[in-house]
This record gives structure tokens, C-alpha cells and sequence, in this order.
């Protein structure tokens, strides 16, 4: 599932400000797409892979983060769309990934509830 949640406040980490938050949830991992920007009006992203683990005593939540700068938006994009190109094209030409775009997922309460997980990434 894609959420979109716009947010426009200063946080406690050096004043940084979160403009723009994207949450995918994908399987037993969330990934979280945040554009921040620093007191100066400098934005840059960060993509948060979030994976639930269990321990002895309940559970915790293993991250890795990744900072993509402005300079360096279109070469991630491009190795990016280029890398799963090759995948799709070449390792696995017989997949129909359009069966990944919509799947349906059960929501709160055991309704169900679509997700979009398809298409290339683009900045402008």
C-alpha cells in the first residue's frame, strides 16, 4: 500500500523540516520516502527500509536508511529504472509484472483495500 501524508514541521533532529512523506508497505517491510529540508530551504530524501523482528520479549523495529541529495536525483533514477529494466527485459522477460500494480490487501477491521505498487519513479 502507497500512503501520502504531507507534513510541514520542524523537528528535533538539528531543525530539520519533513515536507513530503510517501509509505509503502510491502510484504513483512515498510519503506518510507521522505523529502526534508534543512533551515536553508536544501531539500534531500530519505528512503527508510523498516522490518518488524521478534524478540524474547515482543518486538522491534530494524531500520536502514538511505540520503539522496538533489545532485543526485536523476543518476539514482536512472540506475534505478535501468536496473529493474534489465530484470524485467532480460532475467525475467515470461514475468507479467502488471500483476503487481493492484493487489488487494486486507485492511483494519478485515476490509479489504487496494494498493498501487507499480510504475518508475521521476523527479522534475
Amino acid at each position: 500500500m502507497i500512503k501520502t501524508l504531507r507534513v510541514v514541521e520542524e523537528t528535533k533532529d538539528n531543525g530539520k523540516i519533513e515536507i513530503y512523506s510517501q509509505r509503502v508497505r510491502a510484504g513483512k517491510r515498510t519503506y518510507f520516502f521522505d523529502v526534508k529540508a534543512t533551515r536553508s530551504n536544501d531539500y534531500y530524501l530519505t528512503i527508510t527500509e523498516s522490518k518488524r523482528r521478534y524478540k524474547d520479549d515482543g518486538y522491534y523495529y530494524e531500520k536502514h536508511k538511505i540520503f539522496l541529495y538533489k545532485e543526485d536525483f536523476n543518476k539514482f533514477i536512472d540506475a534505478l529504472n535501468g536496473t529493474i529494466g534489465h530484470v524485467k527485459t532480460e532475467l525475467l522477460p515470461d514475468v507479467d509484472f502488471t500483476q503487481f500494480d493492484k493487489k488487494e490487501e486486507m485492511g483494519v477491521g478485515g476490509e479489504k483495500k487496494e494498493s498501487d505498487l507499480g510504475g518508475d519513479l521521476k523527479w522534475d
